[in-house]
């Protein structure tokens, strides 16, 4: 588990949820859709959006999707338990996660621009092996996953800082895959698809 802490904008996040949960199933007008979110109840795993305005629209499978306007916060548990984040608005759609995410998690954070490729690369090698990897207590992300708002360290070029406004879903619907999914949603993704050939 790794502890995050970072500042990001709201359709960041939006997209780390579809990406973590829903991406090969949801209808492509809900992806284009920025007000629209996935909601999850049930356990395993859960994902609770609190908005001033937030009206069901369709239940697929185990996900509701819901319009939110002015969204407070998100609360988001992995299928495995393994993930908890959490976003809360800090100043109109930019927000703060913090919490603890698997590997899993860190790459669909990393998709929706949310911490560096860098930074994910930076913990694959200090799980690899050395003292870094071992040392409790390692600094949140926010101290290594880039620069925040009124800092000035420089990122590669193409790179947006964590905090900076993303592009709009259809500029970047290559970078959802179903196969970058948490893993236990991708498992009970192919469960379910067995039971409907069946």
């Amino acid at each position: 588990m790794v502890e995050i802490d970072v500042t990001c904008h709201l359709e960041a996040f939006r997209r780390f949820l579809v990406n973590s949960t829903c991406r090969s199933f949801i209808p492509e007008s809900y992806l284009r859709d920025p007000e629209v979110f996935p909601e999850k109840e049930s356990e395993p795993g859960s994902i609770y959006i609190e908005a001033v305005d937030k009206a069901s629209l369709m239940k697929i499978r185990d996900i509701t999707f819901v319009n939110a306007n002015d969204v407070l916060g998100i609360i988001y548990t992995s299928k495995s338990g393994h993930s908890k984040l959490k976003w809360r608005q800090v100043k109109g759609p930019m927000g703060r996660v913090s919490g603890d995410a698997s590997n899993n998690s860190l790459v669909n954070l990393s998709m929706a621009r949310i911490i560096t490729p860098e930074y994910v690369e930076e913990l694959a090698n200090q799980q690899g092996g050395g003292e870094a990897g071992s040392q409790e207590g390692a600094p949140p992300v926010e101290s290594r996953a880039g620069p925040l708002e009124g800092e000035s360290t420089p990122l590669p070029q193409g790179t947006p800082m964590a905090g900076e406004q993303v592009a709009q879903p259809d500029d970047e619907e290559d970078e959802f895959d179903a196969a970058d999914t948490d893993e236990g949603e991708q498992d009970d993704l192919e469960q379910q698809q067995k039971e409907e050939t069946v």
